[in-house]
């Protein structure tokens, strides 16, 4: 090994899902929207065409019509929201500020992969604690001494919903250190826990626009929590990079947000067509964790996982799955249109009858 290459920082990066070139598949990989962002979307993006000095400045630091839109919608003061590229952004500045200590922070064995990759890329000490055999979270296993806890609700992958009461229980039993709440999906089911930030000082919700707001593209996150943790927040990213959002995000994150009732509309879609897709996929032999996200995590009774991700992707439905322990036998099968959703049912009856 050269000198030079013991300085390096390596890391086993995240591993995003699949992006096909292919036009013609059905993608039911990466939990994003069906359906077309706002209408009020386009034309911000029409106005902003029509302003190009606005794209040679640099965009407001402060974010501000974008943190305003956001604390307007749920009924919050600016000064407690935190504007971000995405709700990874958002999470990694969250880890870079909070969770310093040298006791190990604590999150689930089985959640959103990206928790350990930032928890050694910033050298932070960190523990899994196990999912039950229902694949829940178990709040009891946050009662010991840590560095702070992270956890999304509803979790990833497998779509569980944690009561608001035992979200409570988790942060109440941790008030001596931050107590992050990954809301990505909480729009398809589920109660936010944002009142919890008025009992406690030390609670931290993020949310995303990837998923319920359609925008997966434009890359919009938001944390919320009391004012001083917010300016720490602030404080960092001004350290790291001042100019996060660019104009068009901002501009059309505010559109999408003042849109509320297209927001309202396509997260009923979404949530009708899974339930939809519960019974059907039921019928056709799969269990599964009762989903309040956009997606559902099944395993079928017979078929193994990866033989079947196989044959879905050979036949152009692209959906995603985990090599891991545990859940080496689980599909991730993000809730499309009904149009997606029935393909999918036609090719799942034929495959598993002529298997068979």
């Amino acid at each position: 090994m050269k000198a030079w290459e013991k300085n390096i920082r390596r890391v086993e990066p995240y591993v995003p899902g699949e992006q096909p070139k292919r036009k013609d598949i059905i993608k039911l990989n990466t939990n994003e929207n069906p359906y077309p962002p706002s209408p009020k979307v386009k034309q911000a993006l029409q106005k902003l065409e029509q302003e190009p000095g606005v794209l040679r400045k640099y965009p407001d630091p402060s974010a501000e019509c974008l943190v305003s839109a956001i604390a307007k919608f749920y009924g919050r003061k600016p000064s407690e929201v935190f504007v971000g590229v995405g709700s990874d952004d958002v999470l990694a500045m969250c880890f870079l500020t909070f969770f310093n200590s040298e006791k190990p922070i604590l999150f689930p064995d089985i959640t959103y992969s990206f928790y350990d990759v930032w928890a050694e890329l910033f050298r932070i000490p960190y523990q899994r604690q196990p999912l039950n055999e229902s694949m829940e979270i178990v709040k009891e296993d946050y009662y010991k001494e840590n560095g702070g806890v992270i956890f999304p609700n509803p979790n990833a992958p497998t779509g569980a919903l944690l009561p608001l009461s035992e979200v409570e229980d988790i942060i109440a039993h941790n008030q001596d250190v931050i107590v992050i709440v990954d809301e990505a999906y909480i729009d398809f089911g589920g109660k936010s826990a944002l009142e919890l930030i008025d009992r406690y000082e030390n609670v931290i919700i993020v949310q995303t626009f990837s998923k319920s707001r359609s925008m997966a593209g434009m890359r919009i996150g938001y944390a919320m929590a009391n004012e001083a943790l917010i300016r720490a927040l602030n404080d960092v990213k001004y350290s790291f990079n001042s100019y996060t959002m660019n104009a068009a995000a901002l501009a059309v994150g505010t559109a999408a947000v003042e849109d509320r009732a297209y927001f309202e509309e396509t997260t009923a879609r979404i949530i009708a067509t899974r339930e939809r897709a519960k019974v059907r996929m039921r019928e056709l032999g799969f269990s599964f964790v009762d989903s309040k996200s956009n997606f559902l995590f099944a395993t079928h009774r017979s078929c193994p996982a990866k033989e079947l991700f196989g044959a879905l992707k050979e036949a152009g439905i692209y959906v995603r799955y985990f090599d891991k322990p545990r859940i080496d036998n689980y599909l991730r099968i993000t809730i499309g249109t009904d149009e997606e959703m029935e393909a999918l049912y036609t090719f799942l009856e034929k495959w598993l009858r002529d298997r068979h």
